[in-house]
């Protein structure tokens, strides 16, 4: 088995590579035919969409509204499931919840690393 650092260098160099690649893609689609203007024509949709999107949700007024209060309190009742896990499982506890239909969910965990 590889140790983490030689592990951890390898990803590096393998995102070295990459950034190299995606940049040799964006020079070369650049040059591609007809890419410029597509890509006005996308913003020209995206900003119209966008303009219905905001007629839509004026148009829902209060209903709206709750929807982005449900999208903010479910984000942070999952912050406190998150928590409340992990807090769990460092007491050495099984840590497991059921839904409606009697499907059990473990949790996943991963593990991230950033410059100190």
């Amino acid at each position: 088995m590889k140790d983490l650092q030689s592990i951890f260098n390898h990803i590096q160099e393998m995102k070295k590579e990459m950034k190299t690649i995606k940049k040799e893609y964006a020079d070369t689609l650049a040059n591609a035919d007809d890419h410029e203007l597509i890509l006005e024509e996308l913003k020209k949709l995206k900003e119209r969409k966008k303009q219905i999107e905001i007629r839509t949700q004026e148009q829902m007024g209060k209903r709206y509204a709750e929807l982005e209060d449900l999208k903010d309190e479910i984000e942070s009742e999952q912050e406190m499931l998150n928590d409340i896990a992990i807090t769990t499982l460092m007491d050495g506890k099984t840590v497991e919840v059921v839904d409606e239909y009697q499907n059990r969910y473990e949790p996943l965990f991963a593990v991230k690393f950033r410059k100190a």
